[in-house]
């Protein structure tokens, strides 16, 4: 597939901080990369110098082979952006704020209309779509500033964080409306800490910590890389973990650990031990509630690759 983003050891600093320390990445046409990471790892600075609302102080970026800093009009015409807040006018009825930005991106007042009404049908608004914004759930007014970002029908669409402060089922909702998006061949760059959504959605995956970039691949390539499949158990009455461990230790020749949840968990596991403990619990009778699997979670992989969760880095970079 051809590249629609390129990014050559791009640097960015404020002040004494250095917010991006010569990242390097890569979309390709039509696909979603997933750009992860937790606060402070440079995800949204990253996000600005593409959408050419910052200025790299080192490096590259171009999209559809239009540089941001020497041809950023040109990359403006090509992309959409949403931010990690809603940008829409409360005052303003979910139809008035989509023709507002269609008659400000030059559309005839039919055009606008018409095209208003095209994504407030294609962003499930349309029973809402008279009334003022104010009145909208969280969710909806993600979902109206995604069809706000779409009015220019642009080829790449940047989201940056889209989920923010939403409840799960808000959250849900504007992950469907992305799907949707990526379906329909547009490229997207999301930016996110919540590694679901990243596993979910993304295409590629681009990890940074710090301002760098500590690792890329598919979802299943990097939790492959970090161990393999996991062996899990979780026993249904508590009382039975040692037991567990003990069958699982055993049978591994190396003793296994113990989530938080009471899960027994071995790294680097197989068909074959998986058989084996599922024998031995049988016969030792103990009632299991979970038996399996796994590939890593992608909270796994960031744990492995940098030593900390994706909750616990220190905000250096935006």
């Amino acid at each position: 597939m051809d590249s629609v983003i390129q990014v050559e050891g791009l640097v960015k600093n404020f002040g004494d901080t250095r917010a991006l320390a010569g990242v390097d990445l890569v979309a390709r046409r039509g696909t979603v990369l997933g750009l992860l990471g937790p606060n402070g790892s440079g995800k949204t600075t990253t996000v600005r110098v593409l959408a050419t609302l910052l200025r790299p102080d080192a490096g590259r970026a171009s999209v559809f082979g239009h540089d941001v800093v020497s041809d950023p009009d040109a990359v403006r015409r090509r992309i959409g952006l949403t931010g990690q807040y809603a940008a829409v006018d409360e005052a303003l009825t979910g139809t008035h704020n989509l023709i507002l930005i269609a008659r400000l991106l030059d559309l005839s007042r039919a055009e606008a209309r018409a095209r208003a009404d095209e994504l407030i049908e294609r962003f499930g608004l349309t029973e809402a779509a008279g009334r003022r914004v104010r009145t909208y759930s969280g969710g909806m007014r993600r979902r109206l500033d995604l069809a706000a970002s779409l009015i220019g029908r642009p080829d790449v669409l940047f989201l940056d964080e889209p989920t923010t402060g939403l409840d799960p089922r808000h959250r849900n909702e504007v992950l469907d409306s992305v799907r949707d998006l990526a379906a329909d061949g547009t490229t997207v760059l999301l930016t996110t800490q919540y590694l679901e959504e990243a596993d979910q959605l993304a295409d590629d995956l681009v990890v940074l910590d710090r301002g760098r970039v500590i690792a890329r691949g598919t979802p299943a390539s990097l939790k492959a890389e970090v161990g393999g499949r996991q062996l899990q158990v979780r026993p249904m009455d508590r009382v039975d973990v040692p037991a567990v461990v003990t069958i699982v230790g055993e049978l591994a020749g190396r003793a296994p650990s113990i989530s938080p949840s009471g899960e027994v968990v071995l790294a680097g596991a197989g068909p074959e031990l998986l058989s084996a403990v599922a024998g031995r619990l049988e016969s030792s009778l103990i009632a299991v509630a979970e038996l399996g699997l796994r590939l890593p979670s992608l909270d796994d992989v960031f744990l492995t690759l940098t030593g900390h969760t994706a909750n616990d880095t220190e905000e250096v970079a935006a």
